[in-house]
């Protein structure tokens, strides 16, 4: 249905009733768009039935998340080496513990086909011959090789990562799933910014609205199924990139805390949100320091040559067990090197130098030069910035060393982080637990609260998600989140099957909805005649200007980099307030175009996800992940008290948070991981 066109005022309203709807563009959605096209295209071939489908991203699917601008690697893949059990173990001992094993294990042994798709869709993989010669993915193609799952030998750079030549990685996946889905199933240009809940069970989703930012019009969609995979959340703090540096940051720019907020206010349980990640990156161009740690064996020194690693692993012993793994967990790495910026030891530098000088050893001329090339196309596959860093400061990796600092916060869930939603997980994963007994149809093995019939759904009815948006499992990177896409959806498709004869009933009118998205607008037209300069005006804030107020609070209160990640409970006090107020005042947001109020609701997304942030560190009362973030009040971790998840749900009619704690159970023994621990 579509209503009249308007001024920028007055925008059309189009409405759309569909079955399942996908909300990103992303890996997750991708995943989830080529194996749900697959499966309905089969129902409708044996039953006739014919699901109506549509996909919605706010950007541009062949550039859009966090795969946009490429990778130089996949950082989850299993192979024959290790298995999803092994998998899991790392995934909790990263994350000092705390992370659903039954969900991080159904990643581990799914995640593989991911990958294989990715080299059938023409991905170029690293290999290694027969010789034990190593081949970059076009080489790996000229040659013959043999594919991933035909037995093909990938190069590793770590024990779950594989090189490749990734610049177009996500414009390749997109293409499959754009073929899978069809253009006519495809939004580009729209922000979805609500979820909408069920008139007659608000405890069910019913659909959602946005606005399109290339044309005036809003749009709301009905439907059975939702999967809700936006990204994470990036510019939550204020960025170490000021100036004419503003707004860099190392995770894209465009995940501004959608999945988390609009998953808060439709009333979904959120877990871990007191998790953030803090990687430590190339300093000023966020450049990824995985390939020089992992692929070229560099080092990282503090100011006078020294490995911090070494000269500080006694700092490990305060953090048993995670301390004594044979990779420490990331947090902890930080925390050695903040102890070297902090009493003054600092810049901390990447030994580029020293590992390109140790790897010439034993390679010859033409592949030093091919090694040379490597390091720069590390970065001009994922982060071409950094290589305008190098060359305006006339850095020769092979001559010089970078500097490395540790970001500002992110918040995530599909990289080394865990923040996010709770969802229901496989049927088949664990053994009997203390909670044994079957309970509301749920088997004995799994703990209580795991499961309720769907993967991936949340506690909302037919809300769904996947990659950042499901939390308590962390290190998906881009092949676990198309993974997690690919599982959701064959429960969607399920799950609207089983609900076929149910209609959603949207529990806020149509035009109450368009009048709360266009509010920004309407704010900038009635007042912006009130001062001469249109930026300047005190009935209105621009929400650039807010996007400031936000990050000075998260920075200096919550744990950001000019507080070296120190926080307290009375600085917590003080956030919590401030973010009240600033909730008040986000309502006089203006926009004074569509670009504008694009905007606008990315702050309003940041503001509900930092508030859950925020809370869910003052609730949990200790430090979980030194290095990222310290509660110095509550300087240690506390596995008596807190090894156990923490969980929140949120009113939006109150607007207040309730956080309590969930059991945490290993699903996978995990004491492997402590033997023989080497640093």
């Amino acid at each position: 249905m579509r209503m009249s066109q308007g001024t920028f005022e007055d925008p059309t309203v189009v409405q759309e009733e569909l079955d399942i709807l996908l909300i990103g563009g992303g890996m997750a959605c991708c995943g989830a768009a080529y194996e749900m096209m697959r499966w309905a295209e089969a129902l409708k071939a044996e039953t006739g039935t014919e699901l109506k489908i549509k996909l919605v991203d706010k950007a541009a699917m062949d550039r859009s998340g966090a795969v946009a601008q490429g990778l130089s690697a996949i950082n989850t893949y299993i192979g024959s080496e290790q298995d999803p059990a092994d998998y899991a173990r790392m995934v909790s001992n990263d994350l000092m513990g705390i992370t659903r094993d039954d969900l991080a294990y159904d990643l581990g042994r799914n995640v593989d086909d991911s990958v294989h798709l990715f080299e059938e869709w023409g991905l170029p993989i690293w290999k290694t011959d027969a010789d034990g010669v190593r081949h970059d993915g076009a080489e790996s193609l000229k040659e013959g090789l043999p594919l991933l799952k035909d037995g093909g030998k990938p190069v590793r750079s770590g024990k779950w990562q594989i090189m490749i030549n990734g610049e177009s990685y996500k414009w390749i996946v997109a293409e499959a799933a754009k073929k899978a889905l069809g253009l006519s199933r495809i939004e580009e240009r729209i922000f979805i910014v609500k979820l909408i809940n069920d008139k007659n069970d608000p405890s069910r989703i019913a659909g959602a609205v946005g606005f399109s930012v290339r044309t005036n019009t809003i749009h709301v969609y009905k439907a059975k199924a939702v999967l809700l995979a936006a990204g994470g959340c990036v510019n939550l703090f204020r960025p170490r990139s000021v100036g004419e540096g503003t707004g860099r940051a190392w995770y894209p720019v465009w995940n501004a805390g959608s999945t988390y907020a609009m998953a808060a206010e439709a009333g979904a349980e959120m877990t871990m949100m007191e998790n953030r990640f803090v990687p430590a990156r190339f300093k000023d161009g966020y450049g990824p320091v995985g390939a020089w740690f992992l692929l070229f064996k560099a080092k990282a020194t503090n100011a006078y040559g020294e490995d911090y690693m070494v000269k500080n692993k006694e700092m490990l012993n305060d953090y048993p067990p995670y301390g004594q793994a044979a990779v420490p967990a990331s947090c902890l790495r930080n925390h050695l090197m903040l102890k070297e910026m902090k009493e003054g030891r600092g810049p901390i530098y990447m030994d580029t130098v020293s590992a390109l000088a140790k790897l010439r050893e034993t390679l010859t001329p033409k592949e030093v030069k091919h090694l040379e090339a490597e390091a720069w196309e590390d970065f001009l596959d994922m982060c071409i910035g950094q290589c305008g860093i190098w060359v305006g400061e006339n850095i020769e990796p092979e001559k010089k060393n970078s500097e490395l600092i540790p970001t500002e916060p992110y918040l995530l869930g599909s990289h080394s982080g865990c923040c996010g939603i709770w969802v229901s997980g496989p049927t088949d994963v664990g053994a009997p637990t203390a909670d044994e007994g079957d309970y509301d149809g749920v088997p004995a093995h799994l703990p209580r609260g795991w499961n309720w019939g769907y993967r991936s759904m949340t506690t909302v009815k037919g809300l769904f998600t996947a990659g950042d948006g499901v939390g308590a499992s962390g290190h998906k990177f881009s092949s676990g989140s198309h993974t997690e896409g690919r599982l959701a959806s064959k429960a969607m498709i399920q799950y609207a099957l089983d609900n076929k004869d149910w209609t959603p009933e949207l529990d806020t009118p149509v035009e109450q909805l368009a009048t709360e998205i266009y509010q920004p607008v309407r704010n900038y037209l009635a007042n912006k005649d009130y001062s001469t300069a249109i930026d300047i005006n005190p009935n209105y804030i621009t929400p650039k200007m807010l996007q400031f107020r936000l990050q000075k609070i998260m920075d200096e209160y919550v744990a950001g980099t000019s507080t070296y990640y120190n926080t307290n409970d009375k600085m917590l006090e003080v956030a919590e307030y401030k973010l009240g107020m600033l909730k008040e005042d986000s309502l006089k947001m203006r926009a004074k175009d569509l670009h504008e109020l694009l905007r606008a609701w990315e702050n309003y997304h940041r503001i509900i996800t930092a508030e859950a942030h925020m809370k869910h560190i003052q609730f949990r009362e200790e430090s979980r992940y030194p290095g990222f973030y310290y509660r110095t009040d509550k300087n240690f971790v506390d596995e008596e008290n807190w090894h156990c998840f923490v969980n929140s749900i949120y009113d939006k009619n109150t607007k207040q948070w309730t956080c309590f704690k969930r059991k945490h159970v290993d699903l996978v023994d995990k004491s492997k991981l402590f033997k023989a621990a080497a640093h």
